[in-house]
């Protein structure tokens, strides 16, 4: 079975003056940014059956804005983890590697630096990539399990952005 790994970055957040950074918000432009990816997955007949989130506001809110457009016949299973947050890239690929077996699209909506590094891991060499901007995604097609995926057993490209 093929699988698809979505890797996305957060949409544009509010600074972090006087909040706690996990709780800075979207701003208007972050939620419009959310609802535009959620479009641009249907449109790619994307069907998400499983979803690692971290737990920062900003990116749950991301995560609503995805859904809220994505179209989907069915919810996916939605993931909220802490350790997310502040995850390094390893971290995260170890966290796709501990996904059941049966998933066949998994989407991770995280943070950079940690997620713009697996997404490099990824992509082709022949994508130019300088930057992974806020509400930026790119998909991975996967030749192998979820407990096999490291950089080289898939190719990925960048959505948008």
């Amino acid at each position: 079975m093929k699988r698809t790994l979505l890797l996305m970055r957060h949409a544009q957040a509010e600074p972090g003056f006087g909040i706690d950074d996990i709780d800075r918000p979207l701003t208007a432009q972050g939620q419009a940014q959310a609802k535009v990816v959620g479009r641009l997955l249907a449109q790619h007949g994307c069907r998400i059956d499983h979803v690692v989130c971290s737990t920062a506001l900003r990116t749950r809110q991301t995560l609503d804005g995805v859904l809220s457009t994505l179209g989907a016949e069915s919810p996916p299973e939605i993931e909220y983890d802490e350790a997310a947050y502040n995850a390094a890239s390893d971290t995260l690929l170890e966290m796709v590697q501990y996904a059941d077996a049966d998933i066949e699209t998994m989407m991770v909506v995280g943070h950079n630096p940690s997620v713009s590094q697996l997404v490099f891991d990824f992509v082709a060499e022949s994508e130019s990539l300088t930057g992974f901007p806020p509400a930026t995604v790119a998909e991975v097609q996967l030749e192998v399990e979820w407990l096999y995926v490291a950089p080289g057993t898939g190719t990925g490209h960048v959505l948008n952005g």
